[in-house]
């Protein structure tokens, strides 16, 4: 028993040593509260959030469990902090010590909180999804919510760092106020960053183009594949990504091909100056006929044009008109519409026994340059034998 004892006194005495007036035991029992909390936080996951999960399960909206799932680590770091907390307050530190400790859990849970909300506002970017109408299409629909999405992190990344060094002092309005100077030289050397962010606020409110679409412009044509604060990244037919800032698609003539709501064939088809007047008629009505009954072609007058007709008398060849659009507008979808148109015309032009006209030129001479040529005439002698020499036979000697 007195060895028990012994040993008790010696951790007894061992527990009241320390420095700084903080002892060992102190500091043993602010690491088995902090532990504690870390326990409590695995029991709250184990059976609180489970509780909250299963019940969001049961709900029609998925914006609840996926907020649940992007709060569950800034959850995780409040338990932490909460801990830290509790066990400084169990230290006996001295009032330097607890400002500085109270300081550090203030300014962790300023960062806590805007952790959370960022990570929270990709869930709640889905509460877009209700104003579609307002975009126009799903393409950018989902434009203008990442953008507003990057926008609004943005602002909660500004708001948090002021939290944070408001906690450490810092006079967050003075230090704007002293920016403001700053700012205007930044302003003027970044007045091209500037000018392309106001250029892609353009694009978004204009609803110029989207992501996805075919555009072309002076300088570039292909597909759109992000829209950015300063610049659109568009992949070009080649598969080559150019990059191009906003500014100079706002400011450039440009066409977006996917806005097409038809798609148009315009031919000019030559026949052949010996095509009777019965043929070329036969011919043009044979071509509507087909368009008129082809459900490929939009033949709808209110929305679209079509003509087919005898247009001009070309230099050689007589020309019909075809002026026509697709219900397609997919690239492959109208190249296989024309493709099978082409078939069926040049099979109603043999079927009406008439030819296609190539390019071709006839050269009339009425005057020679150098008058009329004078006839060749053969020598006599060429004459007498035929057109040969004559044969000589040489006598002997």
């Amino acid at each position: 028993m007195n060895t028990f004892a012994d040993v008790v006194e010696q951790i007894a005495i061992i527990g009241q040593m320390g420095m700084f007036g903080i002892t060992i035991r102190d500091v043993l029992i602010a690491c088995g509260v902090f532990f504690l909390f870390v326990v409590a936080r695995r029991l709250f996951f184990k059976f609180v959030l489970s509780f909250f999960k299963a019940m969001t399960r049961r709900t029609k909206t998925i914006i609840d469990d996926l907020l649940l799932e992007t709060i569950e680590k800034p959850i995780e770091g409040a338990f932490v902090i909460l801990g830290l907390y509790v066990a400084g307050q169990l230290l006996p530190l001295s009032e330097e010590a607890s400002d500085v400790l109270y300081t550090v859990v203030r300014s962790l849970i300023a960062f806590v909180v805007f952790w959370a909300l960022v990570r929270a506002l990709d869930p709640l970017s889905l509460l877009f999804d209700r104003a579609i109408g307002l975009f126009g299409s799903a393409g950018m629909h989902e434009t203008m919510k990442g953008f507003f999405v990057k926008l609004a992190k943005a602002i909660v990344i500004c708001l948090g760092t002021a939290a944070v060094l408001q906690e450490w002092g810092f006079n967050v309005a003075a230090v704007l106020g002293s920016l403001g100077l700053v700012g205007m030289a930044v302003a003027l050397g970044a007045r091209e960053f500037i000018a392309n962010m106001f250029a892609g606020l353009t694009i978004f409110m204009d609803r110029m183009f989207e992501k996805g679409n075919w555009i072309k412009t002076p300088d570039i044509e292909g597909n759109v594949e992000d829209i950015g604060f300063r610049a659109t990244k568009v992949r070009r037919f080649d598969k080559a990504l150019v990059t191009i800032p906003n500014s100079r698609l706002a400011g450039d003539a440009l066409i977006n091909y996917s806005r097409m709501t038809q798609r148009r064939i315009y031919w000019t088809i030559g026949l052949e100056y010996r095509t009777t007047q019965e043929q070329l008629r036969a011919i043009v009505n044979s071509i509507t006929t087909y368009i008129q009954g082809n459900a490929d072609f939009e033949t709808d007058r209110a929305k679209v044009p079509t003509f087919i007709f005898v247009d001009s008398f070309g230099p050689s060849s007589i020309d019909v008109m075809l002026y026509c659009f697709t219900k397609t507008t997919r690239w492959g979808e109208w190249l296989a519409v024309k493709e099978t148109l082409a078939y069926k015309i040049k099979e109603i032009v043999e079927e009406h026994a008439a030819s296609f006209a190539f390019p071709s030129r006839s050269i009339y001479v009425e005057t020679l340059p150098f008058g009329k040529p004078e006839p060749f005439q053969i020598p006599a002698e060429q004459q007498v034998s035929g057109g040969q020499e004559p044969v000589v036979e040489k006598k002997r000697q």
